[in-house]
């Protein structure tokens, strides 16, 4: 398979990174030499210099022969075009572009990108998905990750592991599953000072560790009380950063819910009367810097259960939150791009960090995939994923039980939906055509899993 990237900027990067090792061609096309210079002598990737919506830029880049072109640049009219060029010029099957700009969005019903139009196969909104992985993560108020898999029976939850009140602390993973708050529950990835691990029966949790579970949807409250997180979902939000992040997360919280109180810190004064009346009464937009103790305090963040910093400035994103946090706010969800700041934000009082590269990512990967894999995670972009495939009769997973398998270390079932029904498989569990499983996979285990699943990547076309 060939793909091309267009953009080599921290998303652009990634993806081509991930593609690159496992195994597929990839070139990357940016105008900026020196990031190309880079991405070409760190990864076993192709650079070229150009405009990635140039003709000539893509033939030099290989279009003939190209499966598929992933357009990531910062500009929405640069994507559409190169998929445009990609489409009528060299006849590339499939097209992602990353469509930002709500103006093109709302044009997407209306056949705009058809092949008749704008050829554009697959659309990468991140500023609508931030928003709902936010309100997502906003309903279990003590997850630090929570994304609802399988039709919303099972989620996926990333909960932080602290001696208050917990009943796990010290306990090894094979006694926790035997716990009556358990029996919906599979813990399938944790982190440890730094280090990311698949435990087995015999770890056990730390404090401070990071967990990551499946859960059925159901018991999802309960799996966090007994992690000692009894949070209240927020009936008190301050968003700082009125863009279409902000916008979009507000949008979705009020058509779930009209109890929540929303105030929005907008530091630009035209931007705060647009989304004023765009949201209409029931929602406050105060006009102001985020980081003026006094705006805060106007903002009442002491009594805030909830802060939430989607400025497209990480500096101002953490400290906003910072300071909301020393005033009394309880939580702080903090959209941060630069990578080497995630590290920090734990000693900060961050409770949980959203990286706009890595929805991204995910969304790109998921249609790389293909095959059966129907949903896909990406858990701290150089570990693994949690991925959704269908089982079907080419899977080598539905000869024998679980436990004979012979599954790779890399690999971890944490449910199984057959019928609309969850089950939390064991060693003894049969797994049959047709079921869906949830599962981690680690990167170091990818292909071997891709293979134990029947998936096939084949050439587009």
């Amino acid at each position: 398979m060939r793909v091309i990237v267009c953009g080599a900027g921290q998303v652009g990067t990634t993806i081509a990174k991930h593609l690159a090792s496992e195994g597929i061609s990839v070139t990357v096309i940016d105008v900026d030499s020196q990031l190309i210079r880079r991405i070409d002598e760190s990864y076993d990737v192709r650079g070229v210099v150009g405009h990635a919506s140039y003709p000539a830029t893509l033939k030099k880049a290989g279009a003939r022969d190209t499966d598929m072109l992933i357009a990531v640049t910062r500009s929405d009219e640069v994507n559409m075009v190169a998929c445009q060029v990609a489409y009528s010029l060299f006849g590339i099957k499939r097209r992602v572009a990353r469509i930002r700009h709500t103006g093109y969005l709302g044009h997407d019903i209306s056949g705009l990108y058809s092949a008749d139009h704008l050829p554009v196969d697959i659309i990468i909104s991140p500023e609508i998905e931030i928003a709902e992985g936010i309100a997502w993560r906003l309903r279990t108020p003590g997850a630090f990750e929570m994304v609802p898999m399988a039709g919303g029976l099972v989620e996926l939850l990333g909960i932080h592991a602290d001696a208050r009140n917990s009943v796990v602390m010290g306990e090894r993973v094979g006694d926790i599953r035997q716990m009556r708050q358990f029996e919906g529950v599979s813990i399938i990835a944790c982190v440890r000072k730094g280090r990311s691990f698949v435990p087995d029966d015999h770890d056990r949790i730390e404090i401070d560790d990071d967990v990551y579970a499946i859960v059925r949807a159901d018991c999802a409250d309960e799996v966090m009380a007994a992690f000692g997180h009894r949070e209240r979902e927020a009936r008190n939000l301050v968003v700082v950063g009125g863009g279409n992040v902000g916008l979009h997360l507000v949008k979705k919280i009020r058509e779930s819910s009209r109890n929540v109180n929303i105030k929005i810190i907008e530091q630009s004064l035209e931007r705060a009367r647009l989304i004023s009346d765009e949201l209409g009464a029931g929602v406050i937009v105060l006009h102001g810097d985020a980081l003026d103790r006094d705006m805060l305090d106007e903002a009442q963040i002491g009594l805030a259960e909830t802060i939430v910093a989607v400025t497209n400035d990480d500096e101002t994103n953490i400290f906003a939150s910072v300071l909301a946090k020393q005033a009394g706010c309880k939580r702080a969800i903090t959209l941060i791009n630069k990578r080497n700041y995630e590290a920090l934000t734990p000693s900060l009082g961050i409770d949980a960090v959203v990286s706009p590269s890595a929805v991204t990512i995910s969304t790109v990967l998921r249609h790389v995939r293909r095959g059966s894999i129907a949903a896909l995670h990406t858990l701290k972009e150089d570990f693994g994923e949690v991925i959704e495939a269908e089982l079907t009769s080419e899977s080598r997973l539905v000869r024998r039980p679980i436990g004979e398998l012979g599954l790779p270390p890399g690999m971890k079932i944490g449910a199984v939906v057959r019928d609309g029904q969850v089950i939390i498989p064991q060693a003894t569990t049969q797994l049959l055509v047709g079921d869906h499983i949830v599962a981690l996979v680690t990167y170091s285990y990818l292909r071997l899993v891709e293979a134990l699943l029947g998936t096939q990547r084949e050439r587009i076309g």
